[in-house]
């Protein structure tokens, strides 16, 4: 799954179905940290996503299928220490295009 963020777009979901990955990917041209609704920079290199702001995402599926799978994945990444309570977000590696 790619939170993918454009600064003439916005943020959008790719790959919506890989529950097995997580990660926020820059388009060409967007700052070292946008500031962006939905995503706050930790550092250069890591993200917080928030885990209400995922489902409505211009990509996201909207079926009850893609919830319950989408919450496994809450699940598990919690497990691992990737759920940041505090701010209600997971965080993520972010990659630069």
């Amino acid at each position: 799954m790619i939170v993918h963020y454009d600064p003439q777009v916005g943020l959008t979901l790719l790959e919506p179905d890989d529950f097995r990955n997580f990660k926020v990917q820059l388009a060409q041209g967007a700052t070292q940290q946008p500031e962006v609704d939905g995503l706050r920079f930790v550092d250069d290199g890591n993200a917080l996503v928030g885990i209400d702001a995922v489902p409505s995402l211009p990509g996201a599926p909207s079926t009850e299928a893609w919830r319950e799978g989408y919450a496994k994945m809450l699940a598990a990444a919690a497990k691992y220490g990737w759920i940041d309570d505090e701010a209600n977000a997971i965080k993520a590696h972010v990659e630069r295009n």
